[in-house]
């Protein structure tokens, strides 16, 4: 049988570990024990509670069960590649310790990934949250990000997500340190389906990925899955200079060649404003062509791969057994 690694990131979980664990058990031993076998790889991310000492426990009671404990805390998205690097399954599946993401909905992803799925995407219904705040922020979070990525991301496609090894192999090859993982997950491609689920309340505790995190886990991902930002400048320096181009050309045919038959008037402090609006722009076009070489240094410091192979199909060779004399 294939084994499935979950990965589960912790910070500050320490009441939520024994639950998480016998809720999985629960739903592996009622619906999974005969399909696969798993391992669980817990993530501490620098917690300043006792979930170090309640995951040990959990050790004590099942060899399947590994913890990878941070120094410190370096964030989700890192304690998440390092479950990735540190999982021996077929396939693995990224969990949250509080509960949030339904357990009883594993059953479904492994359906799919059995049936030769390579990527299976959950897809939450809505935001439990009655933060405000919160709402409008991931509103425009996606909008925007949709507008200028180059990868679509999908609004409600979290973490919860079924891996298979080939795409695990592939995400360990990048590199770059600022990094969302379901954006490079989008990147690779893969064969993919969606199980659809709401998403539950917390067991226990306070959610530990604060607002102040979430705004740099988005300027960061704006700028690694777009040159949009870097390029910005050159297209506000184009639009002015186009603009004052022609309103420049305007002034210099009406009040200096024809002698203003229109009888507009046009000051000189105006004229003079235009003329500064001009430069700006050409110095704002200088800075977007200087982007775009910055953007090909980036691309090239970010060293993705060029290209994903799935797998390279090859005809058998037949072997000739016979000796020749």
């Amino acid at each position: 049988m294939k084994t499935l690694s979950l990965i589960v990131p912790c910070y500050n979980e320490e009441t939520n570990i024994a639950e998480f664990y016998n809720t999985f058990l629960k739903v592996y031993n009622k619906s999974l024990s005969k399909l696969i076998n798993y391992e669980i790889v817990f993530i501490d991310d620098g917690s300043k509670d006792k979930t170090v000492e309640e995951v040990k426990k959990v050790i004590t009671k099942d060899n399947k069960v590994t913890l990878v404990e941070f120094s410190r805390n370096f964030g989700k998205e890192i304690a998440l590649t390092a479950g990735l690097s540190n999982c021996i399954g077929d396939g693995c599946v990224f969990l949250d310790s509080d509960l949030q993401y339904p357990i009883d909905k594993l059953p479904d992803f492994v359906d799919k990934w059995l049936s030769g799925v390579e990527v299976v995407i959950g897809m939450r219904d809505s935001k439990k949250t009655n933060n405000i705040v919160e709402k409008i922020g991931s509103l425009f979070f996606y909008k925007i990000i949709q507008a200028i990525s180059d990868t679509p991301i999908i609004s409600g496609a979290l973490d919860y997500r079924l891996l298979d090894r080939v795409v695990i192999d592939e995400l360990l090859k990048f590199s770059e340190r600022g990094r969302m993982v379901r954006a490079l997950i989008d990147w690779l491609g893969f064969r993919r389906d969606f199980v659809y689920y709401k998403e539950l309340p917390r067991f226990s505790g306070e959610p530990g990925y604060s607002f102040v995190k979430r705004v740099k886990l988005a300027l960061s991902t704006f700028i690694s899955q777009s040159l949009f930002p870097l390029k910005l400048a050159g297209y506000i320096g184009l639009f002015i200079f186009s603009l004052s181009g022609v309103l420049g050309a305007f002034i210099l045919i009406q009040s200096y060649i024809l002698k203003d038959p229109m009888n507009l008037n046009i000051s000189n402090s105006f004229s003079l404003g235009v003329l500064n609006s001009f430069l700006v722009g050409i110095v704002l076009m200088s800075l977007g062509i200087i982007a775009l070489y910055i953007a090909n240094i980036h691309t090239e410091v970010t060293n993705r791969p060029i290209y994903v192979v799935r797998k390279i199909h090859k005809k058998a060779v037949e072997k000739n057994s016979k000796s020749k004399a």
